[in-house]
């Protein structure tokens, strides 16, 4: 059995040249490879194409290259988190290629597999898909992505062999895993390094031959900063409430559920044990359970997408974000409910980017609206100068066609019956007439 060698993390970093692609793993402060990114940071190495979910908080991670004007490029699923890469995307100082979260897992586990690229019928007919090879397959449209590869790969797991054998900790394995496989030169941070054999081959997610060199790092909650703890409760409004409670009425037991941030977050707070509703996140969790009590953040518990720490119910599984994403547009996941910006009268979505606004970041939002069994949407009916968001034709750049089922707003209620937006219920203390005069879209009126 081989030996992988043992190094620091200085001279990790100094195997980074002029002008690589860097592949670097993580999802929030979960699974991130900061002791090597830190050190290439202080070294100050140019140039640096950068591939990640994100770009990294600010002063953390990725985040410090970017400070630094290290990196020449990025190629991330979020921006949100960093308002230094929004500012020198927008400045034309970094040059950027945002990717739907699940269509960057996949692209580094085809960079990974010497698979040249591969059609997901993600991002079609969208801003993200222009300039873009499509076709039309089993009468669907899809956009063609190149599988990506780096010249190194810096990734963290939480234990390894001296073989190089990698086991990841709960959610951290996102990125990780792909990214192991799809560089020149794989180097994982690892928090603690046994003797070959140690491992149980069952518990081994990447294989010795995927890993070039080890660095043990020891992870501390300074080292997270603010995002390794659980944040205070904000107050919620009744309305937001009313909007998640009519969601959680939708769901039935048994059901695969992904909820994204804002209202439907809040829906988690309305499940019980009983209920038998299985929720996923796409950062690799089946069976997520409710916020932690005692007090501990990300070291100590698995996080959701929004990287809040939660806990794990029986029969919970991780798994990394290609096989989540896998899940979501294999059709295995039963219900999505997702925030907007727009619906229209077609069913159409946007709800990822406003023009002139800061760059966001698109997330896992394109891959849930065009493979999810069922899409549920909430949203504040109107913008706060008063201007209808349930609109003819969207305008803000569109999230994915034909995709939505139900519209739930803090005034009504609304889904499609043949091909029409129709209204189906009102909130309480609504009336008609409200509903009316503030929908900018044509719709049919089916109350009960």
């Amino acid at each position: 059995m081989k030996q992988v060698p043992q190094i620091t993390a200085q001279e990790a970093a100094a195997m980074v040249k002029e002008g690589d692609v860097l592949l670097s793993g993580g999802f929030g402060m979960t699974g991130n490879p900061i002791h090597l990114t830190h050190a290439l940071a202080e070294l100050g190495t140019k140039n640096i194409t950068f591939v990640g979910n994100n770009t990294g908080e600010p002063g953390l991670g990725g985040g410090r290259l970017l400070r630094n004007g290290q990196m020449k490029k990025a190629i991330c699923s979020f921006f949100t988190s960093n308002i230094d890469a929004v500012k020198a995307a927008q400045a034309g100082t970094l040059e950027y290629e945002l990717l739907p979260q699940g269509t960057l897992a996949e692209a580094l586990r085809a960079g990974g597999a010497g698979i040249g690229g591969f059609y997901t019928p993600t991002s079609a007919n969208t801003e993200l898909a222009k300039g873009r090879p499509t076709m039309v397959i089993d009468g669907k449209e899809q956009v063609f992505i190149k599988g990506i590869r780096g010249n190194v790969a810096f990734i963290r797991a939480w234990k390894a062999d001296t073989a190089g054998n990698l086991t990841y900790r709960m959610t951290e394995q996102n990125f990780n895993r792909a990214m192991a496989t799809a560089a020149d030169l794989v180097i994982a941070e690892v928090e603690e390094i046994v003797p070959v054999g140690e491992i149980d081959p069952n518990c081994i997610h990447t294989p010795g031959c995927f890993v070039d060199y080890l660095v043990q790092a020891h992870v501390t909650l300074e080292d997270l900063g603010t995002s390794a703890s659980v944040g205070s409760s904000k107050k919620v409004s009744e309305s937001r409430m009313n909007m998640a409670r009519r969601a959680f009425k939708e769901l039935k037991k048994g059901d695969v559920v992904n909820l994204g941030i804002g209202i439907p977050t809040l829906v988690a707070d309305l499940i019980k044990p009983e209920d038998g509703i299985i929720l996923h996140t796409e950062n690799g969790m089946l069976g997520v359970g409710p916020a932690p009590t005692d007090g501990g953040g990300a070291m100590d518990y698995p996080v959701n997408a929004g990287k809040i720490p939660v806990t794990a119910l029986p029969g919970t599984s991780y798994f990394d974000s290609a096989d989540s994403f896998a899940m979501i547009r294999g059709g295995h996941i039963d219900v999505a409910i997702m925030g907007g910006l727009e619906v229209d009268e077609k069913a159409n979505l946007a709800n990822w980017s406003v023009p002139g606004k800061a760059l966001l970041g698109v997330g896992g939002a394109m891959d849930l609206a065009s493979g999810a069994k069922r899409l549920i949407i909430t949203l504040i009916h109107t913008d706060p100068d008063g201007t209808s968001k349930v609109v003819p034709e969207c305008i803000l750049p569109l999230t994915a066609m034909g995709c939505v089922d139900m519209v739930i707003t803090d005034l009504a209620v609304f889904n499609y019956q043949e091909g029409q937006l129709t209204l189906i219920e009102l909130m309480s203390n609504v009336t008609l007439e409200e509903v009316r005069a503030k929908t900018a879209a044509k719709f049919v009126e089916k109350l009960a």
